[in-house]
């Protein structure tokens, strides 16, 4: 049995564009699809949950695992050859947790405040399992998370961080980019 949703499903979801070979199973939940850009070589695995409110922005060649989450409010964009692995959340927005307001989707709009931030994944990025990245996050082309990480701030190109919150570990390889030479160069998939 095959769960990934066919062409005619995916345009029954009605995201405001997808490309070429995007597999998305069918056990995947969409928020506000309507704002969420889906580009080529993608794959959506089960339980992914998102929520596109204030838009999202998914590149080529992109695999989001099993059990992640992404929070779109104030917009995620996220670059091309990124993985995001299984249960990372990214939230573009928060709960003001000053005690000014309240707090909770129960409460009416006036007596909450939310914060939030565009979150930026650049190419090649890679997110460990079980991490989070908080709003205003940004990881720069090549970045790579350890597991179970947790990532409020900028992170510099081809280094590796981890940790709650990130620390620099080491420096990241950037063979990867020959190797995307060859694999476009090769006709790709």
């Amino acid at each position: 049995m095959n769960s990934y949703l066919s062409n005619e499903q995916l345009a029954d979801l009605h995201l405001k564009k997808f490309g070429e070979n995007v597999k998305i199973s069918s056990r995947a939940v969409f928020y506000s699809p309507e704002n969420i850009i889906i580009g080529n070589n993608v794959r959506i695995d089960d339980f992914a949950f998102i929520s596109g409110s204030g838009g999202i922005n998914i590149g080529n060649y992109v695999h989001i695992a099993a059990y992640s989450a992404l929070f779109g409010k104030y917009g995620i964009d996220i670059g091309d050859y990124v993985n995001i692995s299984s249960r990372v959340s990214i939230y573009s927005t928060s709960d003001d947790y000053s005690g000014e307001y309240m707090t909770g989707p129960l409460v009416g709009q006036e007596y909450i405040n939310d914060i939030g931030q565009k979150i930026l994944i650049e190419n090649h990025a890679i997110i460990g399992t079980g991490s989070v990245l908080l709003p205003g996050a940004i990881l720069h082309q090549g970045v790579a998370v350890g597991a179970m990480s947790l990532v409020k701030e900028e992170l510099e190109s081809y280094k590796i961080y981890a940790g709650i919150p990130t620390e620099y570990i080491k420096d990241r390889k950037k063979e990867m980019l020959n190797k995307e030479y060859d694999f476009v160069r090769g006709g790709g998939y």
